[in-house]
């Protein structure tokens, strides 16, 4: 290498240091400053100033003088250092062809600018760009994005390609707005298009100056109106339709086999839409209720109602609708969780067009009648419909409908039923007669009598719609584990010690129950729940046995847990999960038996640190795990992963795990779990929610989100190239859904377990998937009038039903006052059923002097408020300190005691035995309690 050489990366060097002060040409300019003095290269710098052009100019005629032996070679390497590989290319060649060639796509992205940076997220499109832009003009267009939004940053990125000197830019744009999904943006861009600027500009590129110069003319001559519309709207497109008319869409184009499934929809029919996801259902379900907005007939108001059973996803179903249909004229209006809480909801939805939201606001509504009934509404859309089961709040909303169907006095019309899925699910059926039989419940629970699935345009779905290459590691368990050994050794003395107690064998059928396993969990759920109705002659005695038991079962589900997350992760974290949980029960007080227990695991903890700490007892799951990433990452360096496994717990270990290991901490992991509170762990706000979700989508540096999973239905991250199933296996409805999550091209599904039963499942799961398909299809062959004979057969079955589950309702205990609420861990008398109120038919309240006298409260961690409860504390058993629910603010009133059943044992005291029961939840309890009714505080005085 030639001393000019060494100048040039000496130079070269200094100019990465000043890399965000400097532009393009300078960029170039400064390498090849061989032998050129410090006070040149900053006036070079300083000629930024004046423009670019005006830099190159001036960095040109110093390289012209320069007569060292190697600048040019010196020149040439440098420009490909920094990364003009087109540039130095055509120098070398000295044939600028390839480069010239690219003025005929400038031209059109000049033309279509505004097109672009009004509809386009740089983040999303930037990760397909990487060959096509300079790693400094990467990051300058993600951190304007970030600072001033995606227009900002679109701007940034045309300026950046119309300087390009790659020759496969034009090419890499267009798939990446294909694989990003901007349909229109594709059409404007596709030169098979029929797109006339793109035709205009051809013509002149191939004709001469003569033609150029009249196509200038013809672009300047358009007027300003049609010039402006063109760029604005994208496009105008037809759908079609069956009303002799095409309907319009601004902004808004179909696929051809968008059309197909969308096509019954338009005709008015109900329609459940199955398709893969990644498809664009949501932007069909968009068409679908444009169409039926736009065909009113005169003088009818039509409205639309959007469901989604997660908040993440109703958080992105809303911006979208919201996005789209207030372009064109129509009001949108949102609620989901708390916020249909504290707000008039039925006059906002008397007052809007659309409303999105998620299902629970509108039983809600429906319930306490401030929506009269569901014939207020044109349309109902189902996304996720699949969930229309049991007593979902989707089912409950269909029996509305269904019972209204089938009431011969029902005059109103009812809405169109649409419901979105990307499987409608086969249950436990083993042949494709019994998943029909399955799928016609479900129509049947949504009234609907098509399924619209993609058929005539198979080939253009699989050219837009990837399905993630599926592969299955089966990996070994440790040959050792001293950490479980320990641990049973615990696990067995504390089940001697219960047994001395009480025979607790007797309160479960569950005999075959392995430590660290679900059969072991479920066996002390039922065991706790039997020891909440045990009934002994000695009251004392019994309240004494109940509540050791209780406190036993429970030290055992935390060691049962902590096996759980060895299992899968590592034995440090299994073993912090117990030092946090016993450092918990000392700050909330040790009782006689809970001190005896923990000095049984203090007395372990320094063997099992020295466990924990043995490299040998590494966990071959994580090493596989491991092992999977660095290779991903190794090939793609952009790769994108979600990464689903079962419990909160492990989601924090791996996390941990991931930022403690060397090779994998660049991945910077980010966590989604769900709101509320589970295994004892609080869940994330929606705020987080929504701020991570974004954060992933945007490319930031989090590379891995880990989930439970709240993120296998409906979140759309197009990015996400790579999908780890860490023990995570359900049925072929999560299989499809989660493994969908995957929607770039060349994208993987990799299950990691250590359990053949699992693989087995899995591939259970894909044959399930045939025989679905097998089963959908054999529906539509079949004469409608069958499906639709099925479905009003099964609806008059339903009805007898629950019309028979009503008179069973009926018998219920009129009122609570023979029965007394007993603490379900101790026994010790609570309150009567009578004292219970209730406020919306929701919150469960004590109105009893006494009651204070017999709780203890500590102040809420997240006091919030909801439904106009204001949660003010936590409310435990004075007694054993057993959690019995909130104290809360409601109207003027302070401090009212809110309780959950499922924290207390009935008493039925006008049985001779005097019969014990436990409920799971209010709406399962035998007898009934009178509405709170404001004047009664004058007889009740709340504690302050």
């Amino acid at each position: 290498i030639s001393k000019a050489e060494k100048y040039l990366l000496q130079i070269y060097y200094r100019a990465k240091c000043k890399r965000q002060q400097q532009s393009f040409f300078t960029r170039i300019n400064l390498s090849p400053l061989l032998f050129v003095k410090p006070d040149v290269i900053e006036h070079v710098l300083s000629k930024e100033e004046a423009g670019p052009t005006s830099a190159a100019n001036f960095f040109l005629e110093h390289l012209l003088r320069l007569e060292s032996e190697g600048w040019f070679q010196g020149f040439l390497d440098g420009l490909g250092a920094i990364g003009y590989t087109g540039l130095k290319e055509a120098i070398e060649k000295w044939d600028f062809s390839e480069i010239e060639s690219l003025a005929l796509h400038r031209e059109l992205l000049k033309r279509v600018e505004v097109v672009f940076i009004r509809n386009i997220k740089p983040n999303e499109v930037l990760i397909h760009l990487d060959s096509c832009l300079l790693l400094r003009e990467r990051e300058e267009i993600q951190q304007l994005t970030q600072n001033k939004g995606n227009i900002a940053g679109a701007v940034k990125l045309v300026e950046c390609l119309q300087r390009s000197d790659k020759k496969s830019w034009p090419k890499n744009l267009l798939l990446a707005l294909e694989e990003c999904n901007y349909i229109n943006l594709v059409d404007l861009w596709k030169p098979e298009s029929g797109n006339v600027l793109y035709l205009d500009l051809k013509i002149s590129n191939t004709k001469g100056s003569c033609a150029r110069v009249r196509a200038a003319r013809l672009y300047m001559e358009l007027e300003a109106e049609d010039l402006t519309r063109c760029s604005e709207e994208l496009a105008i497109v037809s759908i079609g339709s069956l009303n002799g008319g095409p309907p319009l869409f601004d902004n808004l184009k179909l696929r051809k086999y968008q059309l197909e499934l969308a096509e019954s929809a338009f005709q008015g029919k109900n329609t459940i839409v199955c398709a893969p996801t990644g498809c664009g259902k949501t932007r069909v379900a968009l068409a679908i209720s444009e169409h039926h907005l736009k065909n009113a007939p005169e003088g009818v108001k039509r409205k639309i109602v959007f469901m989604a059973t997660k908040v993440p996803v109703y958080e992105q179903q809303y911006g979208l609708f919201k996005e789209h249909f207030e372009n064109l004229g129509y009001s949108v209006v949102g609620f989901c969780g708390e916020k249909g809480m504290d707000v008039p909801v039925g006059m906002y939805m008397e007052q809007n067009n659309i409303i999105v939201l998620t299902p629970q606001i509108l039983v809600n509504v429906l319930e306490d009648a401030t929506v009269p009934s569901l014939s207020m509404f044109s349309m109902l859309i189902f996304d996720e419909c699949h969930n229309t089961v049991k007593n979902h709040p989707y089912n409950v909303l269909m029996r509305n409908y269904i019972d209204a169907k089938l009431n011969s006095s029902q005059t109103a019309p009812l809405p169109q039923i649409v419901g979105l899925t990307a499987s409608v699910g086969v249950g436990n059926s083993r042949s494709v007669q019994q998943a029909v039989d399955h799928i016609c419940h479900l129509c049947a629970s949504l009234d609907v009598n098509v399924i619209s699935t993609v058929r005539e345009n198979k080939e253009e779905l699989e050219r837009y719609v990837y399905v993630p290459e599926k592969s299955f590691r089966l990996v070994e368990k440790r040959s050792a584990d001293p950490f479980k050994e320990n641990i049973s050794i615990i696990m067995l003395d504390i089940e001697q010690l219960a047994k001395k107690l009480y025979p607790i064998d007797t309160l479960s059928n569950i005999q075959s129950r392995g430590y660290g396993t679900q059969k072991y969990e479920q066996w002390i759920t039922v065991v706790q729940q039997k020891c909440r109705t045990l009934e002994m002659e000695d009251k004392e005695k019994e309240s004494q046995i109940c509540r050791m038991l209780f406190t036993y079962t429970e030290q055992l589900r935390k060691y049962n847990d902590a096996l759980l997350i060895n299992e899968d992760a590592r034995t440090k974290d299994a073993l912090e999960y117990l030092q946090k949980f016993f450092a918990d029960v000392q700050d909330g007080g040790f009782d006689e038996t809970e001190q005896q227990l923990a000095h049984k695991f203090e007395d372990m903890v320094p063997q099992l640190l020295a466990i924990a700490e043995d490299e040998s007892n590494e966990n071959p799951k994580l090493v596989e795990l491991k092992f999977i990433i660095e290779e991903e990452y190794r090939n793609n360096q952009e790769t994108r992963t979600l990464l689903f496994v079962q419990t909160r717990s492990l989601v924090d270990a791996l996390k941990k795990w991931i930022e403690e290991t060397p090779t994998l901490r660049f991945l910077k992991p980010d966590i989604l779990i769900g709101r509320g509170r589970r295994e004892n762990i609080t869940g994330m706000t929606l705020p987080s929610q929504k701020d991570v979700l974004q954060s992933f989508k945007n490319n930031s540096e989090s590379k891995i989100l880990i989930a439970t999973s709240v993120a296998d239905e409906g979140i759309d991250i197009a990015q996400c190239n790579l999908v780890l199933l860490y023990e995570y296996v359900g049925n072929v409805i999560k299989m499809i859904q989660v493994r969908g999550r995957g929607r770039a091209k060349g994208s993987k599904c990799i299950l990691v377990t250590s359990k053949s039963e699992q693989v087995e499942k899995e591939k259970m799961n894909m044959l399930h998937e045939k025989i679905m398909d097998n089963a959908i299809e054999l529906l539509q062959k079949d004469n409608q009038a069958y499906l639709t004979s099925k479905v009003m057969n099964l609806q008059k079955e339903e009805k007898r039903l629950r019309e028979f589950k009503r008179v069973i309702e009926r018998k219920k205990t009129k009122k609570g006052g023979s029965r007394r609420l007993v603490c379900g861990k101790c026994k010790t008398f609570a309150c009567k059923a009578e004292d219970i109120k209730t406020i919306k038919n929701s919150h469960h309240v004590v109105m009893n002097d006494s009651f204070e006298e017999r709780y203890a409260t500590q102040p809420h961690k997240k006091p919030r408020s909801f439904d106009g409860i204001m949660k003010k504390n936590k409310l435990f058993c004075k007694e054993c300190g057993y959690d019995w629910g909130i104290t809360a603010s409601y109207l003027t009133i302070e401090n009212l005691p809110v309780i959950k059943i499922e924290s207390f044992v009935v008493i039925n005291d006008e049985t001779p035995a005097q019969q014990q029961q436990h409920f799971k939840s209010w709406k399962d309890v035998d007898f009934e309690m009178e509405e709170f009714v404001y004047p009664t505080l004058k007889s009740f005085t709340f504690p302050f």
